[in-house]
């Protein structure tokens, strides 16, 4: 299921995280860079049959103390010898709520195109949409939690299971 042409969305938000704070504004307006706030995740996982690369930043802006809202951009590639290739990108949505300082309830709807070479060149490209709702603990500006995907599907999906662990870290 396809919402936007994310090809150009995911251009737009990746350019949008490194120059909007660089932005100047006058003393007079509301701007304050000390509400934004970049965080993400790296993963290299490496072996004799099997690598997987992952880039994932993110920005969220804190429009009051108990509420933030963000973007995020992310980019994989994966490969299992003689299996298969993938080439993963996308972006999401971040809302970010914090009732007191030690919890944090979270909210991101994901868009992600899948590009895949099986071993026999079978091929296969398909876009997943995922929602996400979480929460979790938070002290200072790590959190850590689970996220539950309301639009799981274990036929249509790239995930394997509904729920999935995070730690999110914001600086």
């Amino acid at each position: 299921m396809v919402f936007f042409n994310f090809s150009k969305i995911t251009i737009y938000l990746f350019l949008g995280l490194f120059f909007i704070p660089k932005l100047s504004f006058s003393q007079s307006n509301a701007y304050n860079a000390d509400k934004f706030h970049f965080g993400g995740s790296l993963a290299l996982s490496l072996g004799s049959d099997f690598s997987n690369i992952a880039v994932a930043p993110s920005i969220i802006y804190d429009v009051n103390k108990y509420f933030s809202a963000g973007l995020g951009v992310q980019g994989s590639y994966v490969n299992w010898k003689n299996n298969f290739e993938s080439y993963i990108y996308g972006a999401s949505l971040i809302g970010l709520a914090n009732p007191i300082d030690e919890i944090q309830f979270s909210a991101e709807l994901e868009q992600l195109r899948f590009n895949t070479t099986y071993e026999n060149n079978y091929k296969s490209s398909f876009w997943n949409t995922a929602l996400f709702f979480g929460a979790g603990y938070r002290t200072n500006n790590v959190t850590i939690g689970v996220r539950y995907n309301v639009l799981f599907d274990q036929k249509k999906g790239i995930y394997n299971e509904p729920f999935m662990p995070f730690i999110r870290v914001y600086f």
